[in-house]
């Protein structure tokens, strides 16, 4: 039986925390849960990590786990009453310091960021509620104009859409985080607010290959050096969250659009999060707007989605589940999905193992095959053929439960962990008992195989071969 391509993922919360939750989300078909540590303390993320391995064992499938990190969050210090009002057209003046507030005295205890305002540059507070115009630069101050005003409280953010700030993408909070989710063995993790391709070189230093890095792609800025922050990243994430704040409304499609188009052109997963079906908070259905919303990034060629307060905090952290799964397979089985899914995303500069990621396409589609098994160590073969997005699914087989539990976030890939094969009869006789333990193939079906030869050596996709189920 044909599974789902487009991968689920699920964020952990208080609503999705009691184990029989767990499993059910599971059972609903959640792929990849998401630890977010900016919210609850460590021993929270321990539980869950320790709940999410067991519903695993119990239900016999990889299951990705990556812990999402909080960032550089630039935020507005406190003020003397707690607020302050802004209106229309006021003068307000911004300085750099840890002190309160006051009056048209906003202090921010930021001054990477106040030092690099200039004039023009626009200031967006509490999630674009509020919006400030910089009208002039002095030597410690900035005075910005009121666009928008509003009522503006302790600590509300602060999104600078205009301006580059030369402030790290890991925070010292981040550092610390970032050693426990190691220590706590998760596969992937996520950094928030990511500006240059040099923000994921950074992190990639202290985790080497302990954990895949998924970039979050939240900021203008970002979306010049796209190309370039992809092809350092394992994964990419489009956060519509803050992108919407620092984006003008119209432009966040074009972008979503943008970031995926350049995640499968380099062969990298890219998840679509936030507020996909976020009316389910409370509803126990979604909008029309938010299932269009969904079909598109699946329409778009996604290999994720990505459910946040749903499942976290929701009333119906199952129903949403079950729903997404039935939006994504209601557009799978539109012939117009197949028509018009960008495929044949080998790059120009192709490798052995990408020429035969996309001949090993080629023939599963032009003689049917049901399924198309990759054998890999590390991952890089079964998301090569992912990317290729053929018909039949990818059945990923690796010696790795790392690598099978990596896997389970990549556009129709089907993990399983199996010992390492040492000739052509074993590769064929795994593969055959794969397909048919997954029942994803039957007698007289024809199966595709990749791999390499001579075989235990990663990197060295150069065979395919074609079965047909006796």
């Amino acid at each position: 039986m044909r599974s789902r391509d487009c991968k689920i993922v699920a964020t952990m919360g208080p609503a999705s925390d009691p184990p029989e939750r767990l499993a059910m989300l599971i059972q609903a078909g959640v792929d990849c849960f998401r630890l977010n540590f900016s919210h609850g303390g460590r021993e929270d993320h321990a539980r869950r990590m320790a709940a999410i391995r067991d519903a695993e064992a119990k239900a016999g499938a990889p299951v990705c786990v990556f812990a999402d990190l909080q960032g550089p969050k630039i935020r507005v210090g406190m003020f003397a009453d707690g607020q302050v009002t802004l209106k229309y057209n006021d003068i307000v003046t911004i300085e750099a310091s840890a002190e309160p507030g006051e009056g048209k005295l906003i202090r921010m205890p930021h001054p990477e960021l106040v030092n690099a305002l200039e004039e023009g540059d626009i200031l967006k507070l509490d999630d674009g509620k509020m919006q400030l115009t910089i009208v002039e630069r002095g030597r410690t101050q900035v005075k910005a104009r009121v666009d928008f005003g509003g009522v503006l409280k302790n600590q509300k953010g602060v999104n600078v859409p205009t301006r580059r700030i030369p402030i790290s993408a890991l925070t010292e909070k981040d550092r610390e985080d970032l050693a426990y989710a190691l220590d706590l063995r998760v596969d992937y993790v996520a950094l928030s607010f990511v500006q240059h391709a040099e923000d994921v070189r950074e992190a990639r230093a202290l985790i080497g290959d302990r954990a895949g890095i998924i970039s979050k792609i939240e900021k203008p800025s970002a979306l010049s050096e796209i190309d370039a922050i992809v092809e350092a990243s394992d994964a990419v994430m489009v956060a519509r969250g803050d992108l919407g704040v620092e984006l003008p409304p119209e432009q966040v499609p074009i972008a979503q659009r943008q970031i995926i188009r350049a995640a499968r052109a380099a062969g990298r997963p890219v998840i679509v999060a936030t507020h996909m079906l976020e009316s389910m908070v409370d509803a126990p259905t979604p909008t029309r707007a938010e299932a269009s919303d969904v079909a598109t990034a699946v329409y778009q060629g996604a290999d994720a989605v990505m459910l946040s307060a749903e499942s976290a905090v929701g009333r119906h952290p199952q129903s949403a589940v079950a729903i997404m799964d039935r939006i994504i397979r209601a557009v799978e089985n539109d012939n117009e999905y197949w028509a018009s899914l960008p495929r044949d995303m080998t790059p120009p500069q192709a490798t052995t193992a990408d020429a035969i990621a996309l001949s090993a396409r080629h023939i599963a589609d032009v003689i049917g095959c049901a399924a198309l098994v990759a054998y890999t160590a590390t991952g890089s073969s079964a998301i090569r053929v992912a990317r290729e997005r053929p018909r039949c699914g990818v059945i990923g087989l690796t010696p790795f439960l790392m690598t099978a539990r990596k896997l389970a976030l990549v556009w129709g890939v089907r993990s399983m962990v199996t010992e390492d094969v040492e000739n052509v009869e074993e590769m064929v006789s795994k593969a055959d008992a794969a397909v048919r333990k997954l029942g994803v193939a039957e007698i007289g079906d024809r199966v595709a195989i990749i791999a390499g030869i001579p075989f235990g050596r990663a990197g060295k996709t150069n065979t395919i071969r074609v079965l047909r189920l006796e």
